[in-house]
């Protein structure tokens, strides 16, 4: 005997009817194909933007690493499949992306970034948050030219 059959042979097979009347109460397109399930997940609905805007990340990010004639075509075909997409997230950097289009281009081909002047104004940050409450800004403009200056400086730390 099968595992469950006495269950179905002494209620019935209530399994199938509950079946038909949940396909029936289910939503249909003119086709008469269902318009939930797995296959129309990945294409549609909020189930499918979590991927969707993976993929449009990850070739944004690969796109800085690769030479500056493929990288050119590459940012144009994302620009319009982003452009395209109706995830809002997506679509608002798109713009600055577009605007800024020659800009990244050149980045890619000289091969520098920004990063060294972001870590020097947050080194400047870090040195105005520690000297909160000091009354001389004199103090503040030695601190900041003291951490910021190019050859590290050790201050003499007295012997116990």
């Amino acid at each position: 005997m099968e595992p469950g059959q006495a269950r179905r042979e002494q209620n019935g097979d209530r399994g199938d009817a509950r079946r038909r009347i949940r396909r029936a109460q289910e939503p249909r397109r003119p086709d008469r194909t269902p318009i939930h399930g797995p296959r129309h997940t990945r294409r549609r609905g909020s189930q499918g933007q979590p991927y969707r805007s993976w993929q449009l990340r990850e070739l944004l990010r690969t796109l800085l690493r690769q030479p500056v004639e493929r990288a050119e075509a590459e940012l144009k075909r994302w620009i319009g499949r982003a452009s395209r997409c109706r995830i809002p997230e997506i679509v608002e950097p798109c713009g600055k992306i577009r605007r800024r289009r020659d800009d990244i281009l050149t980045t890619i081909r000289l091969g520098c970034s920004n990063a060294g002047i972001e870590a020097f104004n947050n080194k400047i940050k870090v040195t105005i948050r520690m000297a909160y409450g000091s009354r001389d800004t004199d103090n503040l403009i030695a601190m900041i030219k003291l951490r910021c200056s190019g050859p590290p400086i050790h201050l003499p730390t007295p012997i116990l």
